[in-house]
């Protein structure tokens, strides 16, 4: 087997050796430049107060116009002062990098992958000769206005968090998540044809997809976020068949109920139903839910009942709420009260 021969670095690769440099030779150039540093990291601070200014300031509804162009006045704000004061920090390091850090050169030999002892010990020494050759030891303000720059910087960060939305209280969650289109009086509409639904026209053992009447008064955003809660399940069963307890007797009308079509486990739209037994499946996780015993669950890794709608009808015969719904819909929170969730044996 032939070996390979070790080869050294090549004493003189023909490159050129670097001159001076202009700050190194000239004193009055290093402090320029050292003033030059220390003034771009002094305006990130300023940049950053002037970004939560405008965050609170600037209406949201302002607008700039350029000829046929235009621009949020808020977002433009936020973008200008924001990064410009990111755009300063990489210049001022940038300008120390190669005007007042040591500038000489260096040569690193190639070494196996493995790390000995010696290795991180030459390591330590690296960090020890760089840390000098940052010249924080002669210009300690630089440091010091850094830390000041990076920090003062995630004041626009920590500001934005707002936007995330307000915070979630019980009673901003009772106006929003917890609370549906549907309401007394609302009409149980097919989810794709939008027609009133009969309770004479129901077949037992049918099932049926429907929404409120008026989640098509919604639109863009609100229509999607009204769908998602809204959308429910109803079916029709031999009344004398179903366990209907006493606080639900007039929740029904002739065996036909409402429950949520969204799955209290993860969220998922359920449909799968199975006549005979009254169960309706989930196809995500398998949770089943007993139709026929006010939407308990009977299997699965939901862990509350499916939310019944109460549900009456009017003087044409066709199907309305009589109510929202007495729970939240669709998973479990910890902040919800589940004081009011049906358990099998409730009265």
């Amino acid at each position: 087997m032939a070996t390979v021969e070790h080869v050294g670095p090549i004493a003189d690769p023909g490159l050129p050796h670097e001159g001076p440099r202009y700050t190194d030779v000239n004193t009055s150039a290093g402090n320029r430049a050292y003033v030059q540093v220390l003034g771009m990291l002094a305006l990130v601070p300023l940049l950053a107060i002037a970004f939560v200014v405008c965050y609170f300031a600037v209406p949201k509804d302002r607008v700039f116009d350029y000829g046929p162009l235009h621009s949020n006045a808020l977002h433009l704000s936020l973008g200008l002062t924001g990064g410009l004061a990111v755009l300063l920090i990489g210049l001022a390091c940038i300008h120390w990098a190669k005007q007042i850090m040591n500038d000489h050169e260096m040569v690193e030999m190639r070494h196996p992958a493995s790390s000995p002892a010696e290795d991180r010990a030459a390591v330590a020494q690296m960090w020890d000769e760089g840390a000098a050759d940052s010249g924080l030891g002669r210009r300690k303000l630089i440091g010091g206005a850094l830390v000041g720059a990076v920090g003062t910087i995630l004041l626009p960060v920590v500001v934005m968090f707002a936007d995330m939305g307000p915070h979630p209280g019980s009673g901003l969650r009772a106006a929003t998540i917890e609370k549906t289109l549907w309401a007394e009086g609302v009409k149980l509409v097919n989810d794709v044809t939008y027609e009133p639904i009969k309770a004479s026209e129901l077949e037992i053992g049918s099932l049926v997809n429907a929404e409120p009447e008026n989640l098509k008064d919604e639109h863009g955003a609100q229509f999607v976020r009204e769908k998602a809660k809204s959308p429910i399940v109803i079916v029709r069963m031999e009344p004398e068949r179903i366990k209907i307890p006493d606080s639900r007797k007039d929740w029904h009308v002739a065996g036909i109920l409402a429950y949520s079509k969204i799955c209290t486990h993860v969220g998922c739209p359920i449909s799968l139903w199975e006549r005979t037994t009254h169960h309706l499946l989930c196809p995500c996780h398998q949770s089943t839910f007993d139709l026929g015993d006010s939407g308990v669950v009977v299997f699965g890794p939901a862990a509350r009942s499916l939310p019944q709608l109460p549900i009456a009808v009017d003087g044409d015969g066709f199907l309305v709420a009589k109510s929202d719904f007495t729970v939240p819909v669709g998973p479990s929170y910890f902040e919800r009260d589940s004081r009011h969730d049906y358990k099998k044996g409730d009265n």
